[in-house]
């Protein structure tokens, strides 16, 4: 169990752990609920610089470090939903369409496969992740007194109500097109992984 698997580990432990203090009404648990998340975000940077450093790269790690990284960033658009900051369906559509590319990749590292990672998907991650961490800055100040007191006009255009749904859809249709484009170019790929399945 190298050092980047452990990491890996830790980012889902502490997903729960994130999930629980976001959703808790108390105003610091939330601030520490930030802290969680961007621990858990930077082991998922740490653990993949010291795997391509030095070479800690492993079939356990192939297939759990993607996955890590998908329950940590669904968790946080799930608790957005919960707290009625967004779609609940807008995010199911998210969460399955990750979960099954993410999956599918995994699945074929460990068979020894290759999927390549388009810009296109490389682009709706950072969209993704951009959308995220700016819900989770803006919402959590707007919980946080001396941040949102005398702020309050500002905290309201940025949480503006089809500011945050209009992105959302947004990136919401970008994801299920770049899910369909991808199993799209990849079908002769993923029937040969089929067929080679045992």
């Amino acid at each position: 169990m190298v050092l980047p698997n452990q990491l890996t580990i830790l980012r889902i432990i502490l997903t729960p752990f994130f999930l629980f203090f976001f959703l808790s009404s108390d105003p610091f648990y939330k601030k520490i609920s930030l802290g969680i998340f961007i621990i858990a975000a930077l082991t998922d940077w740490y653990d993949g610089w010291l795997a391509r450093k030095f070479n800690y790269i492993t079939t356990w790690g192939k297939f759990w470090d993607p996955l890590a990284d998908k329950i940590l960033t669904s968790s946080a658009f799930l608790g957005f939903a919960i707290l009625g900051v967004v779609e609940l369906w807008m995010v199911i559509i998210i969460l399955v369409r990750d979960f099954i590319v993410t999956g599918l990749r995994a699945y074929a590292d460990y068979k020894n496969f290759s999927f390549p990672t388009s810009y296109y998907a490389k682009w709706k991650t950072f969209i993704q992740m951009t959308f995220l961490y700016y819900l989770l800055a803006v919402y959590i100040g707007s919980h946080t007194e001396q941040i949102y007191t005398g702020n309050e006009q500002l905290f309201s255009l940025l949480m503006n109500e089809y500011l945050v749904y209009f992105t959302m859809l947004l990136i919401t249709l970008i994801t299920f097109h770049s899910g369909v484009d991808y199993l799209y170019k990849n079908r002769t790929l993923i029937a040969k992984l089929i067929r080679n399945k045992n």
